[in-house]
């Protein structure tokens, strides 16, 4: 088992805008991505449990070719708004970072 946090990067993208918020989680060699994808835990229902949305209004695009997962979600209060305590976008990759990928030989970083 590993988590998030040590295995990949994870970043709040910056194609979302106001009203969205879209999480990307970056992984740097193809076997490690490949690895991740094939245990299944990224996905529309983890997302939707970490953040409190509804599934079916998780947008979730594996893009194997950026090595990378992206997860979108409608923000409960808009970018910059009255109400929006997530100034620097930190708080909103939190949930993700301690999630628990069960790999037992997790791939080497291609060094």
């Amino acid at each position: 088992m590993a988590a998030i946090r040590d295995i990949a990067k994870v970043c709040k993208s910056k194609n979302a805008g106001p009203f969205q918020l879209t999480v990307d989680v970056v992984f740097e060699t193809r076997a490690q991505y490949d690895a991740v994808a094939a245990t299944g835990v990224l996905g529309p229902a983890l997302i939707a449990r970490l953040y409190g949305v509804p599934e079916d209004e998780v947008l979730f695009t594996p893009y194997p070719a950026g090595l990378a997962f992206k997860a979108t979600i409608a923000r409960a209060i808009p970018a910059g708004d009255l109400g929006d305590t997530d100034v620097y976008g930190c708080q909103q990759h939190a949930p993700l970072l301690d999630v628990d990928i069960p790999v037992n030989d997790w791939p080497d970083a291609g060094r």
